[in-house]
């Protein structure tokens, strides 16, 4: 059985077609700029370069057929027809509360998805356009969604309420949902696999340009850091993370911006980006702090300041915490990051072999923590493509 599948954002496409029988990557690649003049797609096969073209794609529409043409491409194709794919998995943001699983697209649940983009205006559309091209170009193939919100509908209400007026939850449903659904479902299973046992509680960090923390007991979330929106929660890339809402108000007056402005100066002007004003990449702000930019050592220290206050939180809010979980491109690749996030977390228990966290191989797991620590530290390259994958097959 082979699986496509398919992660849409508003003007691009990455896909992987995986062959389940041993859930082995053919291929993967990405589109980026659609809609634009110039558009490029990167098609890698496992084992070979990786192929470029430039194109101009209108839409998704015309991205996929292009996507299939290299699939099946004579030089850069893994099958020899596109009726070899069994299903397409899509990654989609926004369950809202009508699901809290990954469901078969039928015409039934694509209407409750439409319903959902006001809670997700800027993904929403592309996954559903998405969706429908592939229901256009392979009609007798089933689709499932995977909801980047799923894996955290089991927290309580106490922890995934707001305090405002209760007749505002009811009808406009706003609530914290949590993002990242796919990378802590699969950390999660992998923790627990490394654990021996899936009564353990867990604190997942997921560290990238997005980057969210959550908390898990016996492998179901309980609390997670990213909100209504992924802006809620901890500094990240372009984003400010948690902030008064008063703020909005204030800067708004100060600087004549309306609403739209504000989200954007929150979600794409703010986080590294606006405090170090050197780069929204981890990479390019830590590079500029060894360097001695003073703006770009205080990303450094509001970042690993808070990541620790989550912790501390999660670890009260679980009563405890077994294993402490790090993925994500920060969280996977910055030893840095973790050094500057564990060595003050001793009072918790946590001791950590430095030689370890210095020199990980990458793409494996690994722990990092000493034999004799109370908390586990794992660090887990995470793999939402194959959990996708896995969700399709299981409802196909």
């Amino acid at each position: 059985m082979k699986i496509l599948v398919v992660n849409a954002g508003s003007s691009s496409l990455k896909y992987q077609l995986i062959d389940m029988e041993d859930e082995k990557c053919l291929c993967s690649g990405g589109v980026d700029c659609i809609g634009q003049q110039t558009s490029t797609i990167e098609h890698k096969v496992s084992g070979k370069e990786e192929h470029t073209e430039k194109h101009h794609f209108e839409n998704h529409t015309e991205a996929l057929k292009i996507v299939f043409g290299l699939l099946t491409d004579a030089n850069f194709g893994v099958v020899k027809s596109i009726d070899e794919i069994s299903a397409v998995g899509h990654r989609v943001l926004h369950s809202g509360e009508d699901f809290d699983r990954s469901i078969l697209i039928t015409p039934e649940n694509l209407a409750i998805l439409k319903k959902n983009i006001p809670l997700g205006p800027l993904h929403m559309p592309a996954n559903i356009a998405c969706v429908e091209s592939c229901q256009s170009l392979l009609p007798n193939v089933p689709m499932v969604a995977v909801f980047d919100t799923a894996f955290h509908m089991t927290m309580p209400k106490h922890a995934y309420m707001y305090a405002i007026p209760y007749e505002d939850y009811e009808e406009f449903k706003v609530r914290r949902y949590g993002f990242h659904g796919t990378s802590h479902k699969y950390v999660t299973g992998e923790a627990i696999k490394m654990m021996g046992t899936s009564n353990c509680k867990i604190i997942n960090c997921h560290l990238g340009n997005g980057s969210s923390i959550s908390a898990v007991k016996d492998g179901k979330c309980q609390d997670t850091s990213m909100g209504l929106t992924p802006l809620e929660g901890l500094m990240m890339g372009t984003r400010s993370g948690d902030i008064d809402p008063a703020c909005l108000e204030f800067l708004m007056d100060k600087k004549g911006m309306d609403i739209h402005q504000m989200l954007n100066y929150l979600n794409k002007k703010s986080g590294f980006l606006g405090i170090s004003g050197v780069s929204s990449d981890a990479r390019a702000v830590t590079k500029a702090a060894e360097e001695g930019n003073e703006r770009a050592q205080l990303v450094l220290e509001m970042t690993t300041y808070r990541i620790r206050k989550y912790i501390g939180a999660y670890a009260a809010a679980l009563q405890g915490v077994d294993c402490i979980v790090f993925t994500g491109g920060i969280g996977e690749n910055s030893f840095d990051t973790r050094r500057r996030v564990l060595e003050k977390l001793e009072w918790l228990g946590v001791k950590i072999d430095w030689d370890k966290n210095n020199n990980c191989p990458r793409r494996k797991n690994v722990e990092i923590s000493t034999p004799d620590s109370k908390v586990k530290v794992f660090v887990i390259p995470t793999n939402e493509e194959l959990v996708i994958a896995r969700e399709t097959k299981d409802l196909i």
